[in-house]
């Protein structure tokens, strides 16, 4: 009896664990080939042109835009503020003060004002040290932009106001302090008294491999359950937000052709709050992330190969479709 209660608590550790559970925020993957992307090109959808260029604009400034590059920094919020005014939102700057320098998040919003309740959809803009950080995280940038334009061009009926909400100061040394801008952000709304329906967190969205054993799990065992493939997008979020993950994942199915993948394990999990989310947590709001998993994929990860050559841009256009999805349709 005690070998069957031994082997069902492995079992269920391995089933809570789910989709990944990195040892640190710095560890890497093994070493990948690198996967060319095809932008631009003939067979290209606007879509994927439009995330490109995003990515391109963001590695593109004039130093890594890490916390202590200001002006980079300021380049990229520049960069974001100007695309969403392109969309004819009214742009806004959340500025706050970090040792003495100056940090923002930048933020637009679509339906009615007033709404009883908010939906936010956030990426962070900064990146760790002097990496390019093109999956890590221009593309959670990239998709929050096109989401954005998407509530612009189609107007979709929305019963919650919509916050998109490009986050500084996620990656380290600040990540899990009150210096991340999501967590500004977030007890902003909580002394507001804001009513938050739910917060969907865009960490990584750019790296997938068709290679078998590409994707990496901790436990042993969960490569016969789970696909060996990174090709798969993953809804990633704490015990509390089982029904947000299932809602989320359903509109990303019916939305888009990217396969999903969830997860629901404990905060004490390794892994399970590596971004902006985990502030939302902290003030007692629902909120999941939606990530590649990162370094259990991406061999670049914190690396300076984290270029926009290595990213796939058709499944990253299937995430921002299928995200847009899901959050129009949240009841």
């Amino acid at each position: 009896m005690k070998i069957v209660l031994i082997a069902a608590a492995v079992l269920a550790g391995i089933v809570a664990y789910r989709i990944f559970t990195p040892l640190s925020k710095s560890t890497p993957a093994a070493k990948q080939p690198v996967q060319p992307n095809k932008i631009p090109d003939s067979t290209t959808s606007d879509g994927e042109t439009r995330l490109h260029a995003h990515v391109a604009a963001l590695i593109g400034t004039s130093r890594p835009r890490n916390s202590a590059n200001l002006d980079a920094l300021n380049e990229a919020a520049e960069y974001i503020f100007k695309e969403f005014t392109s969309y004819g939102f009214k742009a806004e700057e959340q500025k706050y003060r970090v040792g003495g320098n100056e940090y923002k998040n930048i933020l637009a919003s679509y339906g009615p004002q007033d709404a009883a309740e908010r939906i936010v959809i956030g990426a962070h803009y900064d990146v760790a040290g002097e990496m390019p950080g093109a999956d890590d995280n221009a593309s959670g940038i990239a998709g929050l932009l096109e989401i954005a334009r998407m509530f612009s061009v189609r107007k979709p009926q929305v019963k919650y106001r919509v916050d998109f909400v490009a986050f500084s100061l996620e990656e380290p040394p600040h990540f899990g302090s009150h210096s991340m801008g999501s967590n500004v952000h977030a007890r902003s709304l909580r002394d507001a008294g804001v009513k938050l329906r739910g917060m969907v967190c865009l960490e990584m969205i750019g790296y997938y491999s068709d290679e078998p054993g590409s994707q990496r799990y901790p436990v042993q065992g969960m490569e016969k359950m789970y696909p060996d493939k990174g090709n798969y997008i993953a809804v990633v979020s704490n015990m509390d937000n089982k029904k947000l993950v299932e809602e989320i994942s359903a509109g990303i199915k019916s939305g888009s052709a990217i396969p999903v993948e969830t997860l629901n394990a404990p905060e004490a999990v390794t892994g399970i709050g590596l971004s902006d989310h985990r502030s939302y947590w902290e003030y007692g709001f629902p909120a999941a992330m939606i990530t590649n998993t990162a370094f259990l994929r991406n061999p670049h990860y914190h690396e300076p190969t984290d270029t926009i050559e290595t990213l796939d841009f058709k499944r990253m256009n299937e995430v921002a479709k299928g995200v847009f999805n899901a959050v129009v349709n949240l009841k």
